[in-house]
């Protein structure tokens, strides 16, 4: 009759069970690599930034969706978010335009990777101005809100015939977040399926918020700027933009709430 393994003994099992379990994963991991690199060496890719928010957030919704056990949601969203920024760096340079903000500067590290160069600008206008001369990839800028500061109002001159929000951070939280994020880019993003349009409308004299509410086709009003006689505001819609608005850009729908 067998004794029992003794307690260091059981340890070294389970030990060596995860080495084994880690050796796979770093197996995955190097073919996932070899991978991307025969894709971006295919020609297949659309022209344009390597960026796809659309398709990591079908991505990440997949996993989500899928997920099990005691990993928490959050360190699976981390994991496949470097898992992201390492394939971006293999095909391409890519760097962050963004103005003098800390909370701003880490939550961009936490979506792109805290190895992805930044450059904080002067403003949020001299970061747009950076991305328009091709200095950056992108340009990471607060979520808009309504504020007396014109600074924060970058949505209200924000010229879409060459740049475009493309996302909306963080994508996936737990709970409604402290802070929001918009990444700006140089095209348009790509649809994940469940996306949202940002568009900007304009309504001559002192508008209401009735009246911003009934032109906006239903959409949220996210933030508004009476200047000069003319009344603009910033709307969100799940869908195509109010009629006669603005389409400043489009991205996929953030993932929030707590494990189901």
């Amino acid at each position: 009759m067998s004794e029992a393994p003794t307690a260091s003994e059981a340890l070294d099992a389970i030990r060596a069970e995860i080495d084994a379990i880690d050796d796979a994963m770093q197996d995955l991991l190097i073919r996932r690599a070899q991978i991307v690199h025969r894709l971006s060496q295919s020609g297949s890719k659309p022209a344009g930034t390597v960026l796809r928010p659309g398709r990591e957030a079908m991505i990440l919704r997949r996993l989500l969706a899928r997920h099990e056990g005691p990993l928490p949601r959050t360190a699976l969203v981390r994991l496949w978010r470097e898992l992201f920024a390492s394939s971006i760096a293999q095909q391409a340079s890519f760097s962050i335009a963004l103005p003098p903000d800390a909370t701003l500067a880490r939550q961009a590290a936490e979506h792109f990777g805290p190895a992805t160069p930044q450059r904080q600008h002067p403003s949020q206008q001299a970061a747009l101005a950076a991305l328009s001369a091709r200095e950056a990839t992108i340009a990471v800028l607060p979520w808009p809100r309504e504020s007396d500061d014109t600074e924060e109002e970058w949505w209200a001159n924000f010229d879409p015939s060459h740049l475009s929000v493309i996302a909306r951070l963080p994508f996936f939280s737990e709970r409604e977040p402290a802070m929001e994020a918009a990444v700006i880019g140089l095209q348009p993003a790509d649809p994940s399926g469940h996306d949202a349009t940002l568009s900007r409308i304009e309504l001559p004299g002192e508008a209401s918020r009735s009246a911003l509410a009934a032109a906006s086709g239903g959409g949220r009003l996210l933030a508004i700027r009476r200047e000069h006689g003319v009344t603009q505001a910033l709307i969100e819609t799940n869908g195509p933009a109010p009629a006669g608005a603005v389409i400043l850009g489009s991205y996929a729908i953030p993932e929030r709430g707590a494990n189901p």
